[in-house]
């Protein structure tokens, strides 16, 4: 019985042991997983800001012949600050939504 009871405690000893490195293995996984997708996530936003200014260059290009170069970047610097406006005033009221939702 003691026999039994020694190799059972082993066993389940064993068992833990190799649970516990299969749980180090998948949370090994799933931290590259992150990681990968948090580098690629800001490669892809990095990207997006180099458009936007890219984009906002080429308009303001355009823009001068018809306006001047004054003008020009005048002209979208304040179309982009009254975009950012109107998107941070929508940002603000699906907060002020989220809060009444939850509010107790």
């Amino acid at each position: 019985m003691r026999d039994v009871f020694t190799r059972l405690y082993s066993d389940g000893r064993a068992y833990a042991e190799a649970e516990v490195e299969r749980q180090k293995l998948r949370a090994g996984i799933v931290g590259a997983g992150i990681r990968d997708a948090l580098i690629f996530a800001t490669a892809g936003i990095m990207l997006v800001f180099a458009a936007i200014v890219a984009g906002l260059v080429g308009i303001i290009l355009a823009l001068s012949p018809l306006v001047g170069p004054g003008w020009a970047t005048g002209a979208v610097f304040g179309g982009a600050l009254v975009i950012a406006l109107l998107l941070l005033l929508v940002a603000k009221g699906r907060i002020d939504r989220m809060k009444k939702a939850v509010k107790p």
